[in-house]
């Protein structure tokens, strides 16, 4: 008697990753009840309203999510080919930020558009471009980027042109990641050892000097190396950081029990979230926190390494890129709140209260998300078409 043939299984086409997705949605998920317990007395005093900041990063985050949704279904072929005009574009929106009357001043600095009632800030645009831009100049100049001097200047000298305009609005720390993010992504790109270390050694050196001839700069490195004998002045936010996280010992003071977010530590919900998590959950928030981020950037470096085994080259540099931003902003920021690095206005990714932020960042990871299923795909169609 012939048995009935089993119908084949639904084969998953998503491909999705599920250390990935775990990761992005737990920062999502923590970042968003963070916020909540930083904002609730803000959304009081400033719109008597105590879910004023928590709606609206809601929001961010559905906006986010969704700008996610549409950016998972872009190839990455067109992205290559959107590279170049992509980072013309970026030069026009950090000039247009400049522009009197169209930009939005926020604690002095020029940084942000305000579009639908949105703010963007620019910077994180334009690092997000960068990553394109650079993984498309790698893959049509490799050669050169391995051979030449020349063949590493020449990026820079176009981002020399980008950090310049951060630097105008002012954003010292967004200039120092788009750096970051061009030189490592040349590194991995197979740039030769010796040229590549004086070239770090010489952006460091031009950083340093950029520090040491502004005022306000110096200002803070001269606190950040001494906090508390600056305690009342432009020491202030770093030691308030610090007492949230002495406070908060290993298993935290519980969470919406907080003192320091009270009107003592300053933007508690964006820039210093991570002092509260220090303060409200302890060192067991400390380290959920670093190890989902530390999850993310392996996996973000293994699609990458994935994506170039597989003769991908660009999206593996993408790829590569984007962890090298989020690894490297996610160090800075912490490092920031617990006082091993001076005080920088950069995000918690994927954590801290913003929607451009939100939004720009959930998108790139809907593009790690596209690249590890180009990838798997990539990989199936050659296992079938390989002769038996």
């Amino acid at each position: 008697m012939l048995k009935p043939t089993p119908k084949p299984r639904a084969q998953n086409r998503l491909h999705v990753d599920p250390v990935l997705m775990l990761a992005c949605f737990s920062l999502l998920g923590v970042g968003f009840i963070m916020v909540v317990s930083a904002s609730l007395h803000l959304g009081v005093k400033m719109a008597e309203d105590i879910s004023h900041f928590p709606f609206k990063q809601l929001v961010h985050i559905a906006l986010g999510l969704g700008f996610a949704a549409a950016v998972l279904n872009v190839p990455m072929k067109s992205w290559e080919k959107m590279g170049q005009p992509l980072f013309i574009a970026g030069l026009v929106l950090l000039l247009v930020v400049l522009v009197p009357g169209v930009g939005v001043r926020v604690n002095g600095s020029i940084r942000w558009l305000s579009i639908l009632g949105l703010r963007i800030q620019v910077s994180e645009v334009v690092k997000f471009i960068s990553v394109i831009y650079m993984a498309g100049y790698i893959t049509r100049h490799g050669d050169h980027v391995r051979r030449s001097i020349f063949g590493l200047l020449r990026p820079l000298m176009l981002f020399s042109v980008a950090c310049m305009l951060l630097l105008l609005e002012p954003d010292f720390g967004s200039a120092v990641v788009i750096l970051i993010i061009a030189m490592g992504m040349m590194f991995l790109g197979g740039a030769r050892l010796s040229p590549f270390v004086v070239l770090v050694a010489s952006v460091s050196m031009a950083a340093a000097m950029l520090a040491y001839t502004s005022p306000y700069r110096w200002k803070r490195v001269i606190s950040f190396l001494d906090p508390w004998e600056h305690a009342r002045d432009s020491g202030y936010q770093l030691t308030q950081a610090l007492i949230s996280f002495g406070r908060g010992e290993f298993a935290g003071v519980g969470l919406g029990n907080g003192l320091q977010k009270l009107f003592y530590l300053p933007e508690a919900h964006t820039d210093f979230l991570f002092s509260v998590l220090g303060e409200e959950l302890g060192l067991l928030g400390v380290i959920l926190v670093v190890g989902l981020f530390t999850a993310l950037l392996i996996r973000a470096f293994a699609i990458g390494e994935q994506a170039q085994l597989a003769g991908l080259q660009f999206s593996g540099l993408v790829a590569y890129g984007l962890g090298i931003w989020f690894g490297f902003q996610a160090f800075v920021n912490m490092g920031v709140n617990m006082g091993i690095l001076p005080t920088k206005g950069l995000t918690l990714p994927l954590m801290s209260y913003g929607g451009g932020s939100m939004i720009v960042m959930c998108g790139a990871v809907a593009v790690l998300f596209r690249i590890h299923y180009e990838v798997t795909e990539h990989n199936k169609n050659n296992v079938k078409g390989r002769p038996a």
